[in-house]
């Protein structure tokens, strides 16, 4: 089954982004910072994970980069989604590992189209 894991510290954008999958018919899991998105990614193996970047403590730029240079996680596609919108901002999150870089607030054909993308 192809899960996504949503990693958001904000109860809005989580609830945003997972009624978009829910609409899709998108299985999805949930974790509210870095580093339990990288415990989760580790133990339940998603199919791509879409990655705030502001949260407390491991932000989301440093565990897309742990999970890209990780060998049991480098392989699921990390896209993140954030409300830093500055071109440097998307380049600096490429550079991390993420295969795309959304700006909040998140267009949902724009998401999909991603999701679709990636999936395949």
């Amino acid at each position: 089954m192809l899960r996504i894991l949503v990693v958001d510290d904000s109860p809005t954008e989580m609830h945003i982004i997972t009624s978009m999958l829910k609409k899709h018919k998108y299985p999805f899991i949930t974790a509210e910072d870095g580093n339990e998105g990288i415990s989760l990614a580790k133990k339940e193996k998603p199919a791509l994970i879409l990655m705030d970047v502001v949260m407390p403590g491991l932000n989301g730029f440093k565990a897309t980069r742990a999970l890209s240079k990780d060998p049991e996680t480098k392989d699921i596609p990390v896209v993140i989604l954030s409300n830093k919108s500055m071109p440097t901002d998307k380049l600096w999150g490429e550079k991390q590992g993420a295969k795309d870089y959304l700006f909040k607030p998140i267009d949902e054909s724009s998401l999909i189209n991603t999701i679709n993308r990636l999936l395949v």
